[in-house]
């Protein structure tokens, strides 16, 4: 999808309370829905190319996973994730 903003340049730079929105509805319907069905299935209208968009960042920070069936399911943890920052290890 990257590449794709690369070559245009008009493509929609979602705001951070749309990919809020569309992360929260992610992880209430974990591994319920593909993308067709999820798009529409948010509490508002976000443009197609707008949400694939959305959908490209969250897959690329590790917070949503696609299965074979092409279901969209949230993977993040952020109990392990606090769990990893109090190792003495880790610097954050």
């Amino acid at each position: 999808m990257q590449a794709q903003a690369l070559e245009n340049p008009l493509v929609r730079s979602p705001t951070l309370d749309t990919v809020l929105i569309v992360e929260k509805t992610i992880e209430e319907n974990s591994g319920e829905y593909n993308r067709t069905e999820l798009w529409k299935k948010l509490p508002r209208q976000v443009m197609w190319q707008t949400f694939l968009v959305i959908l490209d960042y969250l897959e690329s920070i590790n917070k949503i996973a696609f299965d074979k069936e092409g279901k969209i399911a949230y993977i993040w943890n952020p109990k392990l994730a606090q769990l990893l920052r109090q190792r003495k290890e880790i610097v954050v």
